[in-house]
This record gives C-alpha cells, sequence and structure tokens, in this order.
C-alpha cells in the first residue's frame, strides 16, 4: 500500500486536495491511480442513480395528481411535480448524455412509483405507464386536466 492509498483511508478530504495539486502539477507518479478510478467510476454512476431517484419521484406525483382524489393535497403535489421537472431539466442540462438513459429508465422507475402509491393510498394504478417516456412531454405536460 503506498502513502497515497493508505491517505485515501485516514483522510479522503486531504487525498481529495493532494490528488487534484498532484494533478494540477502532472506529478504522474504521486497518483493514486486505483483510488482515483474508483471515485471516477463513482461520479458516473451517481449522476444516474440521481436521475433514477428524481424520475421515481416525478413519476410517483403525477400518479397521485392524476389518481388521487384528495384536492387538499393537489397544490403540494403539484409544486412537487414543478421542483423535480426542474431539477431534472436541471440535471439533464449539466450531463445531456444521461439523456440517453431516460427512456430507457421510465418503465423501471414507473413499477416503483406505483409500489409507493399502492402502498400509500391502497390504489391500483394502471400496469402500463399513462404517461409518456418522451422527456420534453414528461417534463412539461398535464396530465390531470
Amino acid at each position: 500500500m503506498t502513502d497515497t492509498q493508505s491517505l485515501y483511508e485516514k483522510d479522503y478530504a486531504l487525498w481529495l486536495d493532494r490528488t487534484i495539486a498532484d494533478l494540477k502539477a502532472k506529478r504522474l507518479e504521486a497518483i493514486d491511480w486505483q483510488n482515483l478510478i474508483e471515485e471516477v467510476e463513482g461520479l458516473a454512476g451517481r449522476d444516474r442513480r440521481e436521475l433514477l431517484s428524481r424520475l421515481t419521484t416525478l413519476l410517483e406525483h403525477l400518479l397521485k395528481r392524476k389518481y388521487i382524489n384528495l384536492p387538499e393535497c393537489y397544490r403540494g403535489w403539484e409544486v412537487t411535480i414543478r421542483r423535480t421537472r426542474i431539477e431534472i431539466e436541471r440535471l439533464l442540462s449539466f450531463s445531456p448524455s444521461l439523456s440517453r438513459y431516460f427512456i430507457s429508465a421510465v418503465d423501471d422507475c414507473y413499477c416503483k412509483a406505483t409500489l409507493i402509491v399502492n402502498t400509500e393510498y391502497g390504489v391500483v394504478c394502471p400496469e402500463e405507464c399513462p404517461f409518456p417516456s418522451d422527456p420534453d412531454r414528461l417534463l412539461n405536460d398535464t396530465f390531470w386536466e
């Protein structure tokens, strides 16, 4: 184990600072490549997980707003829908390549969203997602009017 690998385990923040300094100074021999590669791989997965989480939240609240007859909750659900759409749009603007995961993720996220709504309200949601998987429509259309 090298000193930088040991540092990674003992003081992550210091390891980051030193790794950044070594990269800027092009001291490639000082880089803890194994941990750096793992960190970069983790970053890629983090954005995909965030997209899945936000998409599940969006679909959950779209289902609630469309199928649950609780007018006193509509405003809160609509606020969550707007906020989540903004967060997804921001995420896609920072990482446009994530849009290729969007369409394929809708079905999986819809299944998770139906589990949440079914458990919370005891309703049976449609088996097939009633919302389009097209990002532009899903992030802009009003489906409950």
